[in-house]
């Protein structure tokens, strides 16, 4: 459709079809990442798949948290990223194994080197968020994540996945993240990023935290932990 017919049927709409836009509008809002991922969760026990838990983590465990500059904490000062504030909020060793720039197929090459040398409980993955902006396969993306969190496993490591939202004008959590999330079983924090990343007030770029931010992120992971049974 044309520009000039798309704006001629726009201004063509009587009272109903504007108030039924204007109500589409709204719903779009409500749609919160928090509410969708809410949804997803409510599907997932609907098709008589529950949330999967994951182990109680030892007093001296140690996690690794995995990923990008999400990870690493880019956009905060040093020591202020989410791996640092969680390792005081949950009293275990959290190693940062942030790359900045990284794309999940890098990742997926340097991850079972470190799981070996590292030998963590948990592993907190959170990547991808390159892949997205610089718009690559989302199959490969998958295959990517899936790769990894069998690595873990192979290894005895329980896994939580961390949503990175896709970009876009409504911030939600790629579908992706919820797909490997069913496929493998594995529990996921699917809204915190989302959030954060869709309110100015948290961030310190288009694309990271800032050290509130982070704060956030580690307290919705640290709730995430509570929740799922390991701390």
């Amino acid at each position: 459709m044309s520009g000039q017919r798309q704006a001629s049927r726009v201004s063509s709409l009587d009272g109903a079809g504007r108030t039924l836009s204007v109500n589409r509008a709204r719903f779009r809002r409500a749609i919160t990442p928090r509410l969708a991922g809410l949804l997803w969760l409510g599907l997932l026990s609907a098709c008589g798949a529950p949330e999967p838990d994951l182990p109680v983590l030892a007093t001296d465990a140690i996690i690794v948290a995995f990923g990008d500059s999400l990870t690493r904490g880019t956009g905060a000062p040093a020591g202020r990223g989410y791996p640092e504030v969680l390792a005081d909020m949950v009293g275990r060793e959290v190693i940062n194994a942030g790359v900045p720039g990284e794309l999940s197929s890098a990742g997926r090459d340097r991850l079972a080197a470190l799981l070996d040398r590292t030998e963590p409980a948990l592993l907190l993955l959170c990547h991808g968020g390159n892949d997205l902006l610089r718009r690559q396969d989302l199959r490969q993306l998958h295959d990517n994540l899936e790769a990894m969190i069998a690595l873990a496993r192979d290894r005895g490591i329980a896994v939580l996945l961390i949503g990175v939202p896709r970009p876009g004008l409504f911030l939600g959590t790629a579908d992706v993240y919820h797909e490997v999330a069913t496929a493998t079983a594995t529990p996921i924090e699917h809204a915190a990023l989302a959030e954060i990343l869709g309110n100015a007030e948290f961030k310190s770029d288009a694309v990271h935290p800032n050290a509130t931010g982070y704060r956030r992120l580690a307290e919705h992971i640290r709730d995430r932990l509570v929740e799922l049974g390991a701390l």
